[in-house]
């Protein structure tokens, strides 16, 4: 299959037919592409929200199918590889986008907030899902952008688009907490599996033949990506997944050391800890005492 290194807007708008308007920042309407693109891999080295009100295609990323269906919006960043499959391989389908180079926002205010955009790193399956009045507030966002566009570049054009770009983000990022807290049935679920996951995890051999667990050991557990999984444990624990793994290996850790059956090393070796001084750092950081100072406490 084709890799199509996406390393600016204008690679992408040609694909399709679509006049650049500026270097660096796109508003792409695929219901007026003049070419099509079927059965490739996007390499995308640039930022990507897209809007789909149609449901003719598909896109994947690694093995599983996107969460993509019609009135949602999917994200890309920079370093992410991305199939696209078109039902129709010459249809138009009725997708409205925003595409954004990294160096349009470098040394801006938005730069610093990028990282709170987590749903750039929803990599699997978890689209965004729109109501029609939220798909009327991200189509009116895109207006707004496209109009700047239309402007010739001078010196305020590039924080008026980071300023619109902002407000997309802003937006989706409240979407994604109301979508969240839609699916409370699921993400409960999701959160009993997840107890499951590290009580079988710690009872079985696993650690002894995987070592400390890692989030994405429990992410894809449940088909889930890393990101999307932290971001929902978070919410409905108030603790990122990594402390939940961690106070569960304190938890068992302190009945060992209170059992004396074994020292501070193998009961770290049990744990999936390769070297006991992470273990007793870990220990003391959460507990504020040694895992030896903590046994002498209690049971002396």
């Amino acid at each position: 299959m084709e890799i199509i290194q996406l390393n600016c807007v204008d690679v992408y708008n040609k694909l399709y037919g679509l006049h650049t308007k500026h270097p660096l920042v796109s508003v792409v309407d695929l219901t007026k592409s003049t070419s099509c693109v079927n059965h490739v891999k996007m390499n995308y080295g640039i930022y990507a929200l897209f809007l789909k009100n149609g449901v003719n295609c598909t896109l994947k990323y690694g093995r599983q199918n996107y969460d993509y269906q019609e009135g949602t919006i999917v994200s890309f960043a920079p370093g992410q590889v991305v199939e696209v499959e078109m039902a129709e391989a010459e249809s138009q389908p009725e997708v409205y986008g925003l595409l954004f180079h990294p160096d349009l926002i470098y040394g801006t205010p938005l730069a610093q907030k990028m990282n709170r955009y987590n749903f750039f790193n929803y990599a699997q399956n978890e689209a965004l899902h729109l109501s029609e009045q939220e798909r009327a507030i991200i189509s009116d966002c895109l207006q707004k952008i496209d109009y700047e566009l239309s402007y010739p570049v001078d010196k305020h054009s590039r924080s008026l688009l980071c300023t619109y770009i902002e407000l997309i983000l802003d937006y989706c990022l409240r979407f994604y907490d109301r979508q969240f807290c839609t699916r409370e049935k699921v993400n409960s679920d999701i959160l009993v599996r997840f107890e499951e996951l590290l009580n079988d995890y710690f009872s079985s051999e696993e650690c002894l033949r995987k070592g400390f667990p890692s989030v994405r050991y429990f992410a894809d557990a449940v088909c889930l990506s890393p990101g999307y999984f932290g971001d929902l444990i978070k919410r409905e624990t108030g603790k990122t997944a990594q402390d939940c793994i961690q106070q569960k290996i304190i938890d068992l850790s302190k009945k060992h050391l209170l059992e004396k059956q074994m020292n501070v090393s193998e009961i770290a070796y049990s744990l999936g800890f390769q070297y006991p001084q992470h273990f007793i750092r870990l220990f003391k950081k959460q507990e504020g005492c040694t895992p030896g100072e903590f046994r002498k406490k209690i049971l002396d």
